[in-house]
C-alpha cells in the first residue's frame, strides 16, 4: 500500500468518526472508522518500518483530538441539539375522581390513543385496540399506572 492511499485510509477513518461523534450516532461508523484508522497506520508499520508508523500513529492522535476539539468548539452541536421545551406531561390520575367504570366524552379521536374528557379533567387515554372516533362516549375498563384505558360505553 503505498503512502498516498495509507493517509487517505487513515482521514476517511477520521472523517467516519467525526460523523459518529457528530451526527450518525450507532456506533456503526464509528467502529468502520476505527477500523480504517488502525488499517492504516498498522499498513505504514508494514511498508515503511518503525519511524514512519510511528510518526503515522501520533499524526492520527494529534490530528484527531484537535478534530474532536474543533467540532465541540465549533458549535457543531448547536445545529443538531433540541431547541424547544416539551410541554408534555403524564397523566395525574386522582384514584377518587377516575375510577373502572367511569364515562367521558373523546375529544379527539383514539387511534388508539388520544384526549378523553372524563368528569372535569382532559386527559390521554388508550382504547382497548379499536378506532373510537371525537364525540363518542366512552367507559374507562382500566387504569394502570397512567395509562387509561378505555372502551365505547354500553348505552
Amino acid at each position: 500500500m503505498s503512502l498516498p492511499i495509507i493517509i487517505i485510509v487513515i482521514l476517511a477513518g477520521l472523517a467516519l468518526v467525526a460523523l459518529e461523534i457528530v451526527a450518525l450516532p450507532g456506533a456503526i461508523s464509528g467502529i468502520c472508522g476505527g477500523i480504517l484508522i488502525i488499517t492504516g497506520v498498522w499498513q505504514c508499520y508494514a511498508q515503511y518500518g518503525y519511524v514512519a508508523g510511528n510518526i503515522t500513529l501520533l499524526s492520527s492522535i494529534v490530528v484527531g483530538v484537535i478534530m474532536l476539539v474543533w467540532l465541540m468548539r465549533s458549535g457543531t452541536w448547536k445545529r443538531f441539539s433540541l431547541k424547544e421545551e416539551s410541554d408534555g406531561k403524564t397523566n395525574e390520575i386522582d384514584n377518587n375522581a377516575v375510577t373502572v367504570g367511569c364515562r367521558g366524552k373523546c375529544i379527539s379521536r383514539l387511534a388508539p390513543a388520544g384526549k378523553a374528557l372524563i368528569g372535569n379533567e382532559i386527559m390521554e387515554v388508550h382504547s382497548a385496540g379499536e378506532y373510537i372516533d371525537e364525540g363518542t362516549e366512552i367507559e374507562v375498563i382500566e387504569i394502570e399506572g397512567y395509562k387509561i384505558t378505555v372502551k365505547k360505553a354500553d348505552n
